[in-house]
């Protein structure tokens, strides 16, 4: 019945949709580029300042390179801009070595007289790290990544022995520094670049006009339209086959699967669950799915009364039943979380404790907390669609529902993605669904982001709890190389998050990817952002 009644009304309505659309409308270059319909517009050009999904497909690896990288298909950390690396025996000194004779983007708006080198690995680093630095406050001075895992203040020095060696000292061991330095957001801008515009007096537009020394360089921008790339030509890891690449900004997921079915669109961002049956009955289309590194959860904001008492978080825990919840939006494509780390991390525990369905007792701890019928909170639902929540708005509806039968009103709050971040930033929000898509495969990329300290100011941390004994524990957690002194730590920290409960683990999703046959080279990055430069489309 299901496949019966839904395409022909999904067809009937997205040719509609569709009307006047042309390919002709970006470049004449379409027919030798790639396009990618993506859900929403980047926050910025660059990574540095943000931590979306959104943000990290458009630039990390069309724009930019990392020191390092990660391999795809076995998670292990491997050379991109430096060709090698070596540890010191007390785990606090890293040497890179460069790689020599790689150009930074020749466009419209900057030539380089030079090729990359250490001053550009000094640049971008400092820039985050340094408050001083002549770009620390430019584009707000807010590097949320960075400064939710503290990575500044465990950098005691970064200096350059010769322009093709750069020599990174810290404070203290962190076992997870390598994989922090591979992340998405651990970009390589030029300092030639940032010293002209400088000059110029126009230093924002670093973050606005990118260089870099990715696969593609920036070329045009229209907002909820599209972005527009040229091929690097100049690329060090090979030139891309596909001469363009244009990201669609497409919000709707049904207007997405529309281009994809008439190859307006190459590629589309997260298909919607209700048509993966579509994609996967029809021959010219591929759902490709992988196991997410993400979570999905809601998130109570502890420093707001009465969310600052674990009782009454726990009532609100206890209300909901997580598996129906999943089933109705996720389908099939997700599982149930008991804590922050899904099933494919080394540090998942099978046996974490976990809250099941008892309406009985979430009321019987609310009038114990002296919380009366009738109370009203907020439930914030993303506007966007993520892998980790497809439709914050419809799990938003039903836990509605479900604190009405504990006699709590729920007003459900959305906002544009822009507005709705800036204001959880500021704490506006009683509670929200929302989730975490990991940039790396360490723990400590789940763990700190989410729910340190340090990361309340930077706005990852979206219950804004602060627990000394929890932070201490990651601190010890990281100091030491053993998996397995390690994996008995992070146990520790879930025991610490059941009993305190700063918000509730919902769902692992499975990561999908929608795209034409025709395409080679498309994988599910599970690390970030979609990868793009090594695709290829084959021509009639």
């Amino acid at each position: 019945m299901h496949k019966w009644f839904v395409w022909p009304v999904i067809t009937t309505a997205l040719m509609t949709l569709l009307g006047g659309c042309s390919p002709q409308k970006y470049s004449a270059n379409y027919k030798n580029g790639l396009v990618y319909c993506s859900e929403s517009d980047p926050i910025s050009m660059n990574p540095q300042l943000d931590t979306s999904t959104t943000t990290a497909d458009a630039t990390a690896h069309q724009i930019y390179d990392r020191l390092l990288e990660f391999d795809t298909a076995t998670g292990r950390i491997r050379p991109s801009l430096a060709s090698g690396w070596s540890i010191s025996d007390d785990g606090l000194l890293y040497r890179f070595t460069l790689r020599q004779n790689v150009k930074f983007h020749t466009t419209s708006y900057f030539t380089p007289s030079r090729t990359f080198d250490a001053s550009d690995v000094l640049f971008s680093f400092n820039r985050w790290r340094l408050p001083q630095h002549g770009f620390h406050d430019i584009s707000g001075g807010y590097y949320p990544y960075f400064e939710s895992l503290g990575l500044a203040d465990n950098i005691a020095d970064i200096n350059a022995p010769s322009p093709y060696e750069v020599e990174i000292s810290l404070k203290q061991r962190d076992s997870s520094f390598l994989a922090n330095i591979a992340s998405d957001f651990s970009v390589i801008l030029s300092a030639e670049y940032g010293d002209v515009l400088m000059s110029n007096g126009i230093p924002e537009r670093i973050d606005r006009l990118p260089i870099g020394t990715g696969p593609y360089q920036y070329a045009d921008y229209q907002k909820n339209h599209y972005i527009r790339y040229d091929v690097n030509n100049d690329y060090w890891g090979g030139t891309p086959a596909s001469k363009a690449l244009i990201f669609d900004i497409t919000p709707k997921s049904s207007l997405r699967l529309a281009k994809l079915m008439t190859g307006e669109c190459d590629a589309v961002a997260f298909p919607a669950r209700v048509d993966h049956q579509i994609i996967r009955e029809r021959e010219d289309l591929v759902l490709a799915e992988k196991p997410g590194l993400n979570i999905g959860f809601w998130a109570f904001n502890t420093q707001r009364p009465p969310f600052n008492n674990p009782s009454v978080r726990k009532a609100l825990a206890y209300a909901i039943d997580k598996n129906t919840l999943i089933e109705a939006v996720y389908f099939d494509s997700a599982t149930r979380a008991k804590s922050l780390l899904p099933a494919a991390s080394w540090a998942y525990q099978a046996d974490a404790q976990d809250t099941g369905y008892n309406p009985v007792l979430a009321r019987q701890l609310l009038d114990e907390a002296g919380i009366e019928p009738g109370f009203t909170m907020s439930v914030w639902a993303i506007p966007v669609e993520r892998a980790y929540n497809p439709n914050a708005q419809k799990m938003a509806e039903l836990i509605q529902r479900y604190l009405a039968d504990i006699e709590v009103e729920v007003n459900i709050v959305s906002y544009d993605w822009s507005t709705f971040r800036r204001q959880l930033r500021q704490g506006n929000h009683d509670s929200v669904l929302i989730g975490w898509s990991a940039d790396n495969g360490d723990p400590d990329n789940f763990y700190r982001p989410l729910l340190s300290c340090d990361a309340i100011p930077s706005g990852t941390n979206r219950a804004r709890w602060c627990n000394p004994a929890y932070d201490e524990i990651l601190d010890r957690a990281i100091k030491t190389e053993d998996v397995d002194i390690r994996k008995a730590l992070y146990f520790q920290a879930n025991e610490l998050l059941f009993d305190k409960l700063p918000m509730v683990p919902i769902a692992h999703a499975y990561r999908y990817q929608a795209y034409r046959e025709e395409l080679n080279g498309m994988v599910i990055n599970p690390y970030g952002g979609v990868r793009l430069g090594g695709v290829t489309k084959q021509r009639d």
